[in-house]
């Protein structure tokens, strides 16, 4: 493969229950596949990087997600988004509004 295009990390943290959440057990594994797969099926998007990460640390609203270079953050992601992900934003250059996190903590559409 070339040059990354765009860079793609999902959290997949995975710690015992009692603590923070976590997004590996909050469907974050599931979601790296399903995005990993939509991008697979996609030759325009094969110099999209898609990696598992550990904590990205928003982690009462994951599984989270990040895209680079524009540093577009995803929270709440289910499997069920990364058709949207890969189409929308990947493909098409538009973030997916009802998924994007704003740092700055003035998201009011995603549920703890």
């Amino acid at each position: 493969m070339g040059l990354v295009r765009r860079h793609v990390f999902v959290c997949t943290q995975l710690r015992p229950e009692g603590g923070r959440p976590s997004c590996g057990t909050r469907g974050g594994v599931e979601t790296l596949a399903a995005l990993r797969e939509a991008i697979a099926r996609r030759p325009d998007l094969w110099d999209i990087a898609v990696t598992g990460c550990e904590c990205l640390g928003p982690c009462f609203d994951g599984p989270n997600a990040v895209v680079y270079p524009e540093g577009v953050w995803y929270a709440g992601t289910r499997p069920d988004d990364a058709e949207a992900i890969a189409e929308e934003h990947l493909a098409g250059g538009r973030p997916v509004d009802r998924l994007v996190f704003s740092l700055a903590g003035d998201d009011e559409d995603h549920d703890s």
